[in-house]
């Protein structure tokens, strides 16, 4: 094995590089190469330490396993999904780490009290009967994330829309109103803007050339005010990535490196009314089924019927006068009573009788 210690030209400072090596050097074991990678830029020696130990126990167990194996047979095992995340996600900034499977409950656990001992009671296990998802809003934050349109705090949102050559964001101000300067109101929607756009990338994954539309501005420092706070928030993406200067046209334009397969969640459902197709009954013949149906209910003796609807409809049959309704109780010398729903769909419709039991027809 060589003694070299070979540190990540990504990171940028050559003091931080020098640094590293320096510590690197002091703590490692002779004959033995160290690569140092990004994720050591900032990190104190005993962390360092810590981490090289780690290492060196691997690197140990795997000899051991290596006396007396015959082939084949499995030396060290990839690290799994959980501890993967972990080891590339987990900062001190995390206070609870919730799971609902034991097996990886328990390999977070162990991890954890490997790594930081003094941690280890972040980890709960979740057992609840409900979907752990629908129990913390995970579910309706990913839908609401993963949208054509992104909503802002103080009422801007953004426009994402994929192409088959970039990916396209553009900026809105809403409703938002900082200050009746209206320079300092784009200013201030788009540097909210930049910090979202910085995070959506991240989530979703988005790679390639993505162009993104701001709130035109004037002034160029404000321009730069905006460039420089787009690095500072692009900073903890760990994929590569380049921010080029805002255009004359108020464009900005971002080259980021897809770190696995774009994340397309779809954020839309069938609609129950016209079941996909795009169209429904209309009302004519919609009122016609209804009042074919409510005849024959009352050929089969049924008395105190009633009628749910959706409101829009219920709207349709009860105004004026004489009302749809009034013509049927009309009709077959009984009242018949209209109740609107709103959980029911624009075009659904059911019949309960004086018990309030409903009728299937």
């Amino acid at each position: 094995f060589n003694d070299i210690v070979a540190v990540s030209r990504k990171i940028h400072s050559s003091e931080e590089r020098k640094r590293l090596q320096k510590i690197i050097e002091a703590i490692k074991p002779k004959n033995l190469g160290v690569i140092v990678r990004t994720a050591a830029e900032g990190k104190h020696t005993a962390e360092l330490h810590e981490d090289l130990l780690s290492l060196i126990a691997t690197w140990k167990t795997i000899q051991e396993n290596l006396k007396g194996a015959v082939a084949p047979a499995k030396i060290l095992s990839e690290q799994g999904k959980t501890t993967s995340m972990l080891r590339d996600l987990l900062s001190a900034e995390f206070n609870r780490i919730v799971v609902n499977d034991k097996n990886i409950f328990a390999d977070t656990k162990n991890y954890i009290q490997r790594i930081s001992p003094e941690k280890a009671d972040i980890v709960a296990y979740y057992n609840n009967g409900q979907s752990i998802f629908d129990s913390y809003g995970i579910t309706k934050q990913v839908k609401a994330a993963f949208g054509k349109t992104v909503n802002l705090p103080s009422g801007a949102y953004l426009i994402i829309e994929h192409t088959e050559a970039l990916h396209v964001i553009d900026v809105n101000s809403g409703y938002k109103s900082v200050s009746n300067n209206q320079e300092q109101n784009a200013l201030e929607t788009n540097l909210e803007a930049a910090e979202e756009i910085a995070r959506q990338l991240r989530l979703r994954d988005l790679g390639g050339i993505i162009v993104v539309d701001f709130i035109d501005m004037k002034l160029l420092e404000n321009k730069k005010k905006l460039a420089d706070a787009m690095d500072q928030f692009m900073k903890p993406d760990r994929a590569k990535h380049a921010v080029l200067p805002i255009t004359k046209f108020g464009l900005m334009q971002i080259t980021r490196q897809r770190m696995k397969p774009e994340m397309n969640i779809n954020t839309s459902e069938v609609c129950p009314s016209c079941e996909g197709t795009g169209k429904i009954s209309s009302t004519l013949i919609l009122e016609d089924e209804i009042a074919k149906n409510l005849s024959y209910l009352i050929m089969q003796k049924h008395k105190g019927l009633t009628i749910e609807v959706h409101p829009i409809l219920y709207t349709y049959l009860t105004a004026g006068f004489p009302s749809r309704r009034f013509k049927w109780s009309w009709k077959y010398k009984q009242k018949i009573k209209v109740k609107a729903n709103s959980t029911y769909h624009l075009t659904e419709f059911r019949f309960f009788d004086d018990s309030d039991e409903e009728i299937k027809l």
